[in-house]
């Protein structure tokens, strides 16, 4: 088994917005908000073998930072990006309901079969999820981790709990996933063809 725990980075300068795969940074907040989580994770539980991180800014260096305190390894893998959100980057919610209110409601009813013009669509974003978790699989019992600390976004997190507790891909939008906060999985590397995955609660 390999125990994942997933962070999300925390309030970033542009956090009003749709931001996806635009690469801006954390607040003073956010990055606060994100040591308190770590700290309290480590006054509970023991290191974790290895890092992985999103390449954008929001999650990477964060996660240089804890490297750094930790000593731990660190990999980047863009697999773990955000939902690119195509023209809506950058945009508020209520601004893409004034302008395009017809193609927002579409993305919101059937998410996996619409998308955000020039964006992913759900099942797009799963093929990505889905190559990065496996890679990151095949490379724990490479190094024999046990546990890693995942530092990545908002729709990740989403996905993996949808895939956790067995929800179908379009009501991913629905799941939570809170600013800094810290979600446990754990992962069944016995059957590498098919994702065995298990939210656990603390």
């Amino acid at each position: 088994m390999l125990q994942l725990d997933v962070l999300r980075h925390g309030q970033t300068e542009q956090g009003h917005t749709l931001r996806g795969h635009l690469d801006d940074a954390l607040t003073l907040q956010g990055w606060q908000q994100m040591q308190n989580t770590i700290d309290q994770h480590l006054k509970e539980h023991s290191v974790w073998d290895a890092i992985v991180s999103s390449p954008l800014q929001r999650c990477s260096l964060f996660a240089q930072k804890i490297q750094q305190q930790l000593g731990c390894p660190l990999i980047e893998m863009p697999e773990f990006k955000e939902l690119y959100f195509g023209r809506w980057e950058g945009k508020t919610v209520q601004h893409i309901h004034e302008t395009e209110s017809e193609l927002l409601g579409q993305f919101w009813q059937d998410p996996c079969q619409y998308a955000a013009p020039q964006g992913e669509n759900l099942l797009q974003f799963q093929q990505r999820l889905e190559l990065g978790l496996h890679q990151l699989i095949t490379q724990a019992e490479q190094q024999k981790w046990h546990s890693v600390l995942l530092i990545s976004h908002g729709g990740v997190i989403k996905w993996l709990r949808c895939i956790a507790r067995q929800h179908a891909l379009n009501q991913l939008l629905s799941m939570p996933a809170e600013l800094a906060h810290m979600i446990r999985f754990r992962l069944d590397l016995s059957v590498s063809s098919k994702l065995q995955l298990q939210e656990i609660q603390e």
